[in-house]
């Protein structure tokens, strides 16, 4: 596919690498030479300078042959721009930005008007996360398939887990929990599961299964299940107004610190029921004073990564609640995970994940569709749901008689209204959802899975 991306920033950079990786031609946009000039030379992508809300730079960058144009520069209304232009110019797919909540409230008229195929809002979208993480306290990452029929959830082993010493195969006879491991990280190495496989402390696992069985089986590990009740915000951006109104409509008590007075008083007046501390969260005595001690949740979302980590760090010194760091930056990950933060999020690499599944579901084939795909470990581990159209070489098999491609797991199966957890006497059928976990990336079609 022939892809132009307006902005260089660190998502467009994001986008330019994983979809010039999966074999699309990619241009990219932006006004700074600098930033055309590193993407391209960095990620083997094409490169235009220019204003990218103009029809002539967009025909230079090759509009009229374009499949699809992406606006991610920093100015919600130069993407819209951008998407209204290449709609006339190429009537090509557009996907643009939009990160205030004025135009974001606005979604279904701009796509309708526009001809848009997708607006994403990365404050949204990373504050949905926290929410939906919030809401289940035991995982550091929940991702949902099947319209929310089946969770994919991550979580880090505690010292004295009862699944210490266990292999994966004697889970389901010692637990008697109808649950799948797909993966399990330990330091930098990741293992798609087998069944001999042995749990260690503080080994990151991510299961599949239906949500009722997953919340049994954490049951069953001693692992705290009850959503939190009360959470502490530091920082009043747009990812904390986002989430500030997601947690109130789930009934949990919220307290806010901000120390901008201004964005305090514009806060209040759009948040009644959100306790708004205007002070400065370095100061501990701030922290405690607004009750940290007694909080289920604390979750940092200032402006600067390093604040962000060290107040995070501070909390989890100071009680025990369920720690949430935002980072911006994506360059020091494998830095960052060895600081045992519980959930990080990462904005721009939701942003750029939400994108990328757009781009495969456009590449599919007739036979199956892609309907969700999930980053279980960023550049390495991925989810995809298929729904299974036509007969295929993987319909009718036993799993234990498919010849599957190693690190390929085949985690859950949606046949109707049951979830399957599947085993090896179990086949695939026209009409099923079909979940895949796999260390092999850019996977299109059901059929890929096979050797």
């Amino acid at each position: 596919m022939n892809i132009i991306i307006v902005g260089c920033g660190k998502v467009g950079q994001a986008l330019a690498e994983q979809l010039n990786e999966e074999g699309n031609d990619i241009t990219v946009i932006d006004t700074v030479p600098e930033k055309v000039n590193y993407t391209t030379v960095h990620y083997d992508v094409m490169g235009v300078v220019g204003n990218g809300a103009t029809h002539l730079v967009q025909q230079e960058a090759g509009i009229s042959h374009a499949d699809l144009l992406i606006a991610v520069t920093g100015s919600d209304e130069l993407n819209l721009l951008c998407c209204l232009i290449a709609k006339k110019a190429g009537n090509c797919h557009t996907i643009a930005r939009v990160r205030s909540p004025q135009y974001y409230t606005e979604t279904p008229f701009l796509k309708d008007e526009l001809g848009l195929a997708m607006v994403i809002n990365p404050e949204q979208a990373a504050a949905s996360e926290i929410a939906r993480v919030l809401r289940f306290p035991s995982a550091i990452k929940i991702d949902t398939f099947g319209r929310g029929r089946v969770e994919l959830l991550k979580f880090r082993l505690p010292e004295n887990s009862p699944l210490t010493g266990c292999s994966v195969k004697e889970i389901v006879a010692k637990l008697h929990c109808d649950v799948l491991v797909c993966t399990v990280e330990r330091g930098d190495d990741v293992h798609i599961a087998n069944g001999d496989l042995v749990f260690e402390e503080k080994d990151v696992i991510s299961i599949v299964a239906a949500p009722r069985k997953a919340a049994e089986f954490f049951r069953k590990i001693k692992y705290k299940t009850n959503s939190v009740k009360d959470v502490m915000i530091v920082g009043g951006g747009e990812i904390g107004h986002y989430l500030c109104e997601q947690l109130l409509r789930s009934g949990m008590s919220v307290k806010l610190i901000e120390k901008d007075p201004k964005r305090c008083e514009e806060l209040c007046t759009i948040l009644d029921d959100v306790t708004i501390i205007n002070g400065d969260a370095s100061d501990k005595n701030i922290l405690m004073e607004s009750g940290l001690g007694n909080t289920g949740a604390f979750v940092a979302l200032t402006n600067l990564d390093e604040e962000n980590i060290l107040l995070s760090l501070y909390a989890k010194s100071a009680c025990n609640c369920k720690l949430v760091t935002k980072i911006n930056r994506i360059d020091f990950g494998n830095v960052i995970n060895h600081l045992d933060l519980d959930t990080i999020i990462y904005p721009k690499n939701i942003t750029s994940d939400y994108i990328v599944r757009y781009v495969r579901a456009m590449r599919n084939t007739i036979g199956s569709n892609m309907e969700s795909l999930y980053n279980i470990i960023k550049g390495k581990v991925e989810a995809a749901e298929f729904i299974i159209k036509e007969a295929s070489p993987v319909v009718d098999v036993p799993l234990m008689e498919m010849s599957l491609k190693p690190d390929v797991l085949v985690a859950a199966i949606l046949r109707d209204k049951k979830v399957i957890i599947p085993r090896g006497h179990d086949s695939l059928q026209i009409g099923d959802a079909v979940i895949i976990v796999s260390s092999h990336l850019a996977l299109h079609d059901i059929t890929d899975i096979l050797k």
